[in-house]
Order: C-alpha cells, then structure tokens, then sequence
C-alpha cells in the first residue's frame, strides 16, 4: 500500500495538471454556453486526451495492480480521439460517451481512494472526486432528452467542482510527497 501511496504523491504534477484541466474545461461550458457541439466534441476531444495521458502515465509508473489505469487512460485517449476524427457525432452518442467516461473515471478515483488506508487527510478528497464524476455519469444517462445548452452548462458546473476537489488532491499529494521524501 506504501508504493501505491508514494506513486500518488510523486504523480501530483499530473493530479494537478488533470485538475486545472478540467476546471478549464468547466469554465468554458457554463460560461460559454451557446457553444455549438461541434466545438464541444473538440473540447472534450482535447480534454480527454490529456485526461487519458495523465492517467496513462500514472498507471505507467506503478510497478504493480497498473492494469486498471492504463486502461481508464486507454480509453480517455480513445474517447478523445474518437471526438476529434468524428466531430459530427451525435448529441445523444456525445452524451453516453461522456456519461460512460465519466462513470468510468470516477469509479477510478474511488478506487484509488479506497486504496489509501494511510492517508485518511487525502483519502476523502480522491473518493469525493470520483463520487462526482459518478453522479454526473448517471444524471447524463438518466436524462438523455435535455437539450444541448443544459447538457454543456451541467457538464461544466460538475467539470468544476470535480476540478477543483482534483487540485485540493494534488496539493495534499505534494504535501505527501515532502513528508516522503523527509522520511
């Protein structure tokens, strides 16, 4: 448990990156709402190929149980790439892709909380990051009929708020990180 540990506060860069991102990315949707969807399809396109990397990169470094993260990484890189190539996809599709990642994703970060029985200060905010990546999945799928604007401002308002728990993650990493590196 150390190693998985001590790789989250080495990774912390990344966490932080990951959650400016997506706050960014947040911002743009709520307060640029009338956004056509082709030029949401390229956000997220972008997003969840420097989402995807950085998990990528994460699972990358650990030397053991990596599996999951390279392939939640995997598939944010696909997600993205498939975004960009086909950038006259459907709302309906859109949504379940982001629902899906989402979903995904979130799993992800609970998981890696759930993982992290020695930092009790850090554990909560990876588990309440992935809490809100999950809620936002199942409000995507449980409304799949909203319109277009209501889809971007929701995605946005819940991209910041899971932003925003991401930084407060790499801080409290790179504080770990420090008291590693004491030890």
């Amino acid at each position: 448990m150390v190693a998985v540990l001590e790789l989250l506060a080495r990774s912390w860069a990344w966490v932080l990156a990951r959650g400016i991102f997506t706050v960014l990315f947040g911002a743009l949707a709520v307060f640029w709402p009338e956004i056509t969807l082709v030029a949401l399809v390229i956000l997220f396109g972008a997003y969840a190929i420097v989402d995807g990397a950085g998990i990528l990169a994460m699972g990358l470094r650990r030397s053991s149980g990596r599996g999951f993260l390279i392939v939640v990484g995997a598939l944010g890189i696909i997600a993205g790439l498939v975004a960009l190539l086909w950038p006259d996809i459907t709302a309906l599709v859109l949504l379940y892709v982001i629902a899906i990642w989402a979903i995904v994703t979130g799993v992800g970060s609970i998981v890696s909380g759930l993982g992290l029985s020695r930092d009790a200060g850090g554990r909560w905010l990876f588990i309440l990051s992935g809490l809100a990546g999950v809620v936002l999945g199942i409000l995507l799928l449980a409304d799949p009929g909203s319109g277009a604007v209501a889809l971007v401002v929701t995605i946005g308002f819940f991209a910041i708020i899971w932003g925003i728990i991401t930084v407060m993650t790499s801080v409290r990493l790179r504080r770990l990180a420090k008291e590693l590196d004491a030890w």
